[in-house]
């Protein structure tokens, strides 16, 4: 599996204000926009392209476009929060959804939602969700894109657990991770460690009905 971790000093100044326990609800917001569109951009940097040509106020120049923009796919409810940073990169995505919640108590995934084109073959798919945690919720979502056809998949993470990473690895499933960090080690109740809390919460407050 290939995996892209974006060392970069911008991405990494994000990350960090994304970490800190005293960053608000806002702050939070904006570094994760800022953070997303980073990846969204490095994640994009082999799609296919076509040339055209585009007359500038002086001469004609050769312009380039995406041959086939991709499918942006957000796991409900954190992966919200990187819709508008991946279509500030790449407006004329289409967009679907996956909805997970998280079991507290077994910590497995629970699907609730699920709204995407009925065929994906041929196409590429950026899945997209802050957290790679133990790979759960990932792997749920991308068997389902799978069943529907799909072959080219780039999931994005803006932090990942090692053990989250090897479930992908050992997974055979075809997709490919870009993330800003892989971080050693999840706690007892499978929140990433060192990561930055429930991306959800910080995202949007805390959770007050269960889906």
């Amino acid at each position: 599996m290939d995996i892209h971790v974006v060392d970069h000093p911008l991405a990494a100044s994000r990350l960090t204000i994304m970490r800190d326990e005293r960053s608000n609800n806002a702050a939070f917001r904006a570094a994760l926009k800022d953070l997303g569109s980073m990846l969204v951009y490095e994640a994009s940097r082999n799609l296919a392209v076509e040339n055209f040509e585009c007359q500038t106020p002086v001469a004609v120049a050769t312009g380039t476009r995406l041959e086939d923009p991709p499918i942006i796919v957000p796991i409900i409810r954190a992966g919200l929060g990187m819709i508008d940073p991946a279509l500030s990169m790449i407006p004329d995505a289409q967009v679907g959804f996956i909805g997970m919640a998280r079991d507290e108590e077994t910590h497995e995934p629970v699907p609730y939602l699920e709204a995407l084109p009925e065929d994906l073959s041929g196409r590429t798919v950026f899945l997209i969700d802050p957290m790679l945690a133990t790979g759960g919720s990932l792997l749920n979502s991308i068997e389902l894109l799978v069943a529907r056809g799909a072959t080219d998949i780039t999931a994005i993470c803006m932090v990942s657990a090692q053990k989250g990473v090897d479930a992908l690895e050992d997974s055979g499933l075809p997709v490919r991770l870009v993330t800003a960090v892989i971080d050693p080690d999840l706690n007892e109740h499978a929140y990433i460690v060192p990561g930055l809390g429930d991306a959800g919460d910080r995202l949007y407050g805390p959770r007050n009905i269960d889906l």
